[in-house]
């Protein structure tokens, strides 16, 4: 049996990497699923593949940054859809103008910050209460294992996972009463087209991906841990860091 019969899914950055992986396995799944990304052509694309599987999905422009956007995304998620159990926050990333903290340029803290910490904030703030009034269900939330280990020349994006992982761990308390689950996942280097470009640019991804035991990490990797912390089989999992990392924390 499908894992998500009857679920409606958000993610965020559902247009091109991990969370297309992660929307198009989830609608295999058979959720509904809200595809939400500031790239129009990415995220009607990944529609358009889940409608050409026999999948139903939502594309909904959004620039997670924007407090008005997020809200309204979630609002067309669930007028469309009817209710709201899984908000995926997947939407962030690092530039290679990364670096230490008294080399970093310092709108790149506060690009990373925005992004990355307030981008996930903001879908929290409009998803949960969806979420709550759905019954409960699921937040999946996405730091990086640069939040768990020591790394070079990625301060600004590493204290932005951090708060993240933080901030998961303090809902998942203050939402449990409310059947709320909240998760994170703190992938490795991975395949994305950006990942791979960072490689290609800022010394430092590619030299985590040389550690990590079963090299890149694939997408779909990633978009399976998501399932797990979507569908019911997490039901006693919340505050959980998961890390999907090729085995880079223990190398």
């Amino acid at each position: 049996m499908a894992r998500l019969v009857g679920k409606i899914a958000l993610i965020t950055g559902g247009g091109s990497g991990i969370g297309r992986a992660t929307a198009m396995l989830f609608a295999r799944e058979a959720a509904q699923v809200s595809v939400v990304d500031w790239d129009r052509a990415a995220g009607e694309e990944t529609v358009a593949l889940i409608r050409a599987s026999g999948g139903r999905a939502l594309f909904v422009p959004t620039d997670v940054t924007d407090a008005e956007q997020v809200e309204a995304a979630v609002q067309a998620t669930v007028r469309e859809f009817g209710a709201l159990h899984v908000l995926h926050n997947n939407a962030g990333g690092s530039t290679k103008r990364d670096s230490r903290v008294t080399d970093a340029p310092l709108e790149e803290f506060w690009d990373k910050m925005k992004l990355d910490l307030f981008g996930t904030w903001l879908g929290c703030r409009y998803g949960i209460p969806q979420i709550i009034a759905s019954g409960g269900g699921s937040v999946i939330n996405m730091t990086s294992i640069f939040a768990l280990i020591g790394t070079h020349r990625k301060d600004a994006y590493t204290a932005a996972k951090g708060a993240i992982s933080a901030l998961t761990r303090s809902m998942a308390v203050e939402y449990a009463a409310e059947k709320v689950r909240v998760n994170a996942i703190a992938p490795g280097a991975t395949a994305t087209a950006r990942v791979l470009k960072l490689i290609a640019e800022d010394g430092v991804t590619g030299k985590s991906a040389d550690s990590q035991l079963f090299g890149l990490v694939q997408p779909e990797d990633v978009a399976n841990a998501a399932l797990f912390l979507a569908s019911d089989e997490s039901r006693s999992t919340t505050g959980h860091i998961l890390s999907v990392d090729g085995g880079l924390t223990i190398s």
